[in-house]
């Protein structure tokens, strides 16, 4: 494009955006991963944010297969299906309808024979949405933990080891209450570097960590239990399983973050716009990565390093949000991230972006993230707005909405994690 305006920009990172999500469909992924059908039963689990789309692909995909069992996906997540239950839980904090679906799920494996199959449709958001409280505990217990994990700045894998250890059915622990049936679990990726052990805290696969693992990160990051909560990690009873100790499970990967950058870069290719990925697991605190990706995008309009003009840089991961104790407003990492990139850019022309979660929703809000232009500042502090005051009480959300630059996609039915694209021109 000979020149670029604000409004092909936006429409362009839409474009991008919008391919990432759709290569991790799992309407379109799932079949071809399916494992051998069983000679038994065939018992259908599920937890996730995808998990109910998963299921209802699944039933088109093997018509001719008695399928049975539960999934529990977010409100506002669930298809039809026809002989999979569909369970809407609470997330990012668990509900009690998520510890109904848990005890739902732990009871659909149950009594099974090796002649049986078991198939877990694992995603993002599925250690809130599936939370079965270990003995001596409750869900009010875990409620309390959750929130403050979520407020502490702990990374997904580290919160995800904390709740392991205060969970009946994570880490492990629902693949081996399905034993001895044979147990295939398809996942979709939400987590840096893509470790089945974190993604829904690893409910089918062995788990690495350990008690003292969970209370170190609770150490490190300030977290205050209840002191039954911390005497269950303290006496560290009843570990969970560990590597090698569930021969009768495998696990495959049926879309990642990786995948989805590629589908991404391909459609910068055929926009004419240069692509640089730039990583699909990077962590951090989100305002702080927007002014590291400011800085290189800077260094791409100035000098045309590390790559020249039309080009997009494109990553994926995980950041987080430190809220602390002070007052909170409303907004997720991705919208924080951009105000943290908007203050970076300083209005430079030429430099556009957009960041938002792929399976819709920032956060707890209604918009899976928003766009950055180069007048985003003006228009704000035109609109009585202190950009640096709104990103000191994380109340990104508010800025981005009344400049009417949210993204909104609703939700999804996929999850491969945060998206951003900066575009350069």
């Amino acid at each position: 494009m000979d020149e670029w305006t604000d409004a092909t920009a936006r429409a362009a990172l839409h474009k991008i955006f919008i391919a990432a999500v759709a290569a991790a469909d799992p309407r379109v992924m799932l079949a071809d991963h399916l494992p051998k059908k069983p000679r038994g039963r065939c018992v259908v689990v599920g937890a996730g944010k995808s998990a109910a789309v998963m299921a209802a692909a699944l039933e088109d995909a093997w018509p001719d297969v008695t399928l049975s069992g539960v999934a529990v996906t977010r409100y506002g997540h669930a298809v039809p299906t026809r002989h999979i239950e569909v369970i809407e839980a609470g997330h990012p904090v668990p509900d009690a309808n998520s510890e109904r679906g848990a005890r739902r799920v732990l009871a659909a494996v149950q009594g099974l024979s090796a002649d049986d199959l078991v198939i877990a449709l694992i995603s993002g958001g599925g250690s809130a949405l599936m939370a079965l409280p270990a003995p001596g505990l409750t869900l009010a217990d875990k409620q309390a933990v959750n929130r403050a994990l979520l407020a502490s700045g702990a990374t997904i894998a580290e919160m995800n080891a904390v709740r392991k250890h205060l969970s009946a059915i994570k880490g492990g622990r629902l693949a081996a209450a399905a034993a001895p049936a044979r147990l295939v679990t398809l996942a979709i990726s939400d987590v840096p570097g893509d470790d089945p052990a974190v993604i829904a805290s690893g409910p089918t696969v062995p788990d690495p960590t350990t008690f003292a693992d969970a209370r170190a990160i609770v150490a490190r990051f300030g977290v205050v239990l209840a002191p039954h909560v911390a005497d269950r990690l303290a006496q560290a009873v009843d570990e969970t399983p560990k590597p090698g100790s569930l021969p009768h499970a495998s696990f495959q990967m049926i879309a990642t973050p990786s995948t989805s950058l590629a589908a991404a870069a391909r459609m910068a290719e055929s926009l004419g716009i240069a692509p640089l990925i730039l990583g699909d697991a990077i962590e951090g605190e989100s305002r702080e990565l927007g002014t590291v990706m400011a800085g290189i995008a800077r260094s791409v309009r100035t000098h045309g390093l590390p790559l020249r003009p039309p080009a997009v840089l494109l990553s994926g991961g995980e950041t987080t949000v430190s809220i602390g104790s002070g007052p909170a407003g409303r907004g997720g990492r991705n919208t924080e991230f951009l105000l943290g990139l908007a203050l970076a850019i300083s209005g430079t022309p030429g430099i556009w972006a957009v960041a938002g979660d792929t399976d819709g929703i920032d956060g707890t809000e209604d918009a899976a993230g928003g766009f950055v232009l180069p007048d985003t500042l003006a228009r704000a502090r035109a609109a009585g707005l202190d950009p640096h005051a709104v990103l000191a009480r994380h109340d990104s959300y508010g800025l981005f909405d009344m400049l009417d630059d949210l993204l909104r996609t609703g939700p999804t039915l996929t999850n491969v994690n945060d998206m951003r694209a900066i575009l350069i021109a």
